[in-house]
């Protein structure tokens, strides 16, 4: 086994050196790997700055807070009824239909309620910092029937407040602990026997990047994520008129001319296409679109069908720029091996955004000069942003 191990990885950095050291486009992926290291560089000591004062903040804040618990609040019966209605608005959905009174932190509630808000509704205006006691005078209702406070959806609630984890963004605080926690896990699980520790140290690995990357599981592994996964937004100014620019672009049939990717598409004249796309080594990957935006010169919009093996949808707008065309593409996809495989490929610039690149100054070419540009042949920032 650890001779199966060590070959492995021998095969393995020797085609990361082939990679990076190809006589032809090796310079480039240097150029492109020391690009993001530096870019990488400057994102970590921003989200330091950021944590730092979170942290700060939040530190402040809890002081505050046992401060204020252990301190006598002696408010006014006025603030102590804003407090109790501020807390309660969250679990009933009629809390406008509430008669709320306080006295000396003795707070009583009145008015109708369904009979499934009750516990939330005590349990809120009980846990209010300054009230002593609840006094309930509630009339509770199974179902709103036809009762005039009742009636109605009445303004969204979202219930209690969910955790720091829970939450599809996390605070800069909550990715220090749980950056922290999947670090120790990824660094004791593989020292743990069995099981436990294999489980204990991918665990720590996913929570490691949810942490740095601050997405959701699922957007990381590209399972169950949707077309949201990664947002790509490229620029590109061609010298040639926009009916002619839009008129190549909408005829999808000439997409392998200038997508490297591309192999073959057929296009359909209800807004369907179905597409043959290179995949990981090369091999085919079929899926099919469809068209949600069509202007004439102006726009057009797509999104896959349900079941693509890589989910995505997109908009791209002509915009006449003097006596050219503004390209203007935005794109949304889920790749396959979700976020954590992109970002591994985006360190060689062998991703879909480095390879847009590319393929948009082909593009430029063809429309400018009626010929392809070579692979590799460059990247200047004044032609693409």
């Amino acid at each position: 086994m650890n001779a199966i191990v060590v070959v492995a990885g021998a095969v393995g950095v020797g085609a990361a050196l082939a990679y990076v050291f190809d006589p032809d486009r090796g310079r480039r992926r240097r150029s492109v790997a020391r690009d993001k290291v530096i870019s990488a560089a400057h994102t970590a000591g921003d989200a330091l700055d950021t944590t730092s004062r979170d942290v700060r903040n939040r530190t402040r804040g809890a002081k505050a807070a046992v401060r204020s618990a252990l301190e006598r609040d002696d408010v006014s019966d006025e603030v102590l009824v804003e407090r109790v209605r501020a807390r309660i608005g969250s679990v009933v959905r009629h809390s406008r239909s509430l008669d709320v009174t306080a006295s000396a932190g003795r707070v009583t509630l009145r008015g109708p309620v369904l009979a499934h808000e009750v516990d939330g509704l005590l349990r809120r205006a009980g846990g209010t910092r300054g009230v002593t006691s609840i006094e309930n005078r509630l009339e509770v209702h199974d179902s709103p029937g036809d009762v005039p406070g009742l009636q109605g959806e009445g303004p969204h609630r979202h219930g209690w407040p969910r955790s720091e984890f829970m939450q599809e963004n996390w605070s800069p605080a909550a990715r220090l602990v749980g950056g922290g926690i999947g670090a120790a896990l990824s660094w004791y699980g593989p020292r743990m026997s069995g099981l436990v520790g294999t489980a204990a140290g991918l665990g720590g690995l996913l929570l490691l990047g949810r942490a740095a990357m601050n997405l959701e599981i699922r957007r990381l592994l590209g399972v169950g994520g949707g077309r949201r996964g990664i947002n790509i937004h490229k620029t590109i100014t061609v010298n040639a008129p926009a009916d002619e620019v839009f008129y190549f672009w909408s005829n999808y049939e000439n997409f392998p001319r200038f997508m490297s990717h591309v192999t073959q598409v057929h296009r359909s004249n209800d807004g369907y296409a179905h597409w043959t796309v290179a995949g990981p080594a090369g091999v085919p990957v079929e899926f099919d679109t469809v068209e949600t935006r069509h202007e004439p010169y102006r726009c057009i919009a797509w999104k896959t069908e349900a079941g693509s093996p890589v989910a995505h949808a997109g908009i791209v707008r002509f915009d006449p720029d003097g006596g050219g065309t503004r390209i203007d593409l935005r794109m949304s996809y889920n790749p396959l091996g979700g976020v954590v495989a992109h970002a591994l490929a985006s360190l060689f610039g062998a991703d879909p955004k480095s390879a847009m690149d590319e393929d948009l100054l082909r593009l430029k070419s063809l429309l400018e000069d009626g010929r392809t540009r070579a692979r590799g042949e460059g990247v200047s920032r004044s032609e693409l942003a």
